[in-house]
C-alpha cells in the first residue's frame, strides 16, 4: 500500500484501540501525561506526522521503534503529545502578588524562582519584566530557572523571538521597555531584550524524574497549567518534592482550573490560585533555614 493512500476509515495509516492504550500507557510512564478516550484524534493526527517523518508505515512499526529504547525518536514522540497555550501575562493576577512577594524579601538574600512549566518562554519573560519593575537595581540579585519536558518549546524560548502578533495586547510602554523590534528579513517579528533574557536559566526537565537538579531554596514556583494533565496522584507525588525547594515563605503559583486541596498535608491556599506551605511544613521549613 502506498503510503499516500487513503484506508476506508478515511485515515491514512491504521490507528487501533490498542495503538492508542499503548500510547497512552507509554506517555503516562515517560511523562506522567493522563490521556483521556477523547484524546484518541488528537494523538492520531499528531503521531502520524511522526510517521511520515520517519518513513515508518504504521502505527504498530512505530511504537516499536520507541520500545526499542530509540532516543531521539522519544524526544519527538514525547514533544508531539505536550500541548503548549501560553501567552505574556497570561492570568494576569499573578504578578501583583509575585511583585508584593518580591518587595517584602527584597534585599534578604539572593531569590531564585523557578517557571517548571516555561513551553516557549512567555511566563518565565513575564517573570522577568516584574522583577525589573518591582526591584529595579536589585533584579540583578534575582534569578530564574525556567524548564519544560519539551525541548523544542526551550529552543524558542531561549531565543526569545516572538511575531508581533503575541505582543500586540501589551501596554505599547510595556513592549517599548522590554522588546525590540525586528527590520528587514525579521521584520514583523519582537526579541526580548538582553537584560531579561540573562535573568533566566532555561533547560529540559521532567516533573517525573525524582531528582530535578535544582537546588533550594526557592522563593516561589509556577508550576501552572501543566498539573491538568496529570492524574491525582502524579500531582501529588510532585507537590510533595516541591515542598524541600521551597523556602518557609515561599509561594506555589497554580493554573486557573488547577486545585490542590488533596495536597492540603503540605500546601494551604493563600489566595487564588496561590498556595503557601502549610503550617506543619512552613514551621519544619522555618526551623531548617534557622540551623
Amino acid at each position: 500500500m502506498a503510503e499516500t493512500q487513503v484506508l476506508k476509515d478515511g485515515r491514512e495509516f491504521h490507528f487501533t484501540a490498542h495503538d492508542f492504550d499503548r500510547v497512552r500507557k507509554m506517555i503516562y510512564a515517560h511523562a506522567g501525561i493522563s490521556l483521556s478516550d477523547s484524546k484518541q484524534e488528537l494523538v492520531y493526527s499528531r503521531l502520524s506526522r511522526r510517521l511520515r517523518a520517519t518513513g515508518i508505515k504504521t502505527f504498530a512499526e512505530y511504537l516499536a521503534l520507541l520500545e526499542s529504547n530509540n532516543a531521539s525518536e522519544w524526544e519527538a514522540f514525547t514533544n508531539s503529545l505536550t500541548t503548549n497555550l501560553t501567552s505574556f501575562f497570561r492570568e494576569p493576577h499573578h504578578f501583583p502578588v509575585l511583585a508584593e512577594h518580591l518587595r517584602l524579601i527584597q534585599g534578604k538574600h539572593p531569590i531564585s524562582l523557578w517557571c517548571s512549566a516555561a513551553s516557549t518562554g512567555e511566563e518565565p519573560y513575564t517573570m522577568a519584566m516584574t522583577v525589573l519593575d518591582t526591584l529595579g537595581r536589585d533584579a540583578g540579585r534575582v534569578n530564574i530557572l525556567a524548564t519544560d519536558l519539551d525541548t523544542k518549546v526551550l529552543e524558542t524560548a531561549k531565543e526569545g523571538v516572538y511575531p508581533e502578533e503575541r505582543v500586540s495586547k501589551l501596554d505599547p510602554e510595556l513592549v517599548k521597555r522590554f522588546f525590540l523590534r525586528g527590520t528587514g528579513a525579521q521584520a514583523g517579528f519582537v526579541r526580548v531584550r538582553q537584560e531579561l533574557r540573562e535573568m533566566i536559566t532555561f533547560r529540559q526537565a521532567n516533573l517525573l524524574n525524582n531528582d530535578w537538579k535544582i537546588r533550594p531554596p526557592l522563593d516561589a514556583i509556577f508550576c501552572r497549567n501543566v498539573m491538568i494533565y496529570f492524574d491525582k496522584k502524579t500531582q501529588l507525588d510532585i507537590l510533595k518534592k516541591f515542598v524541600p525547594l521551597l523556602r518557609s515563605n515561599g509561594l506555589l503559583f497554580a493554573g486557573h482550573s488547577e486545585s490542590f486541596h488533596h495536597a492540603d498535608e503540605y500546601f494551604k491556599l493563600r489566595g487564588k490560585t496561590v498556595y503557601e506551605l502549610s503550617p506543619k511544613y512552613k514551621l519544619q521549613r522555618k526551623s531548617e533555614e534557622n540551623r
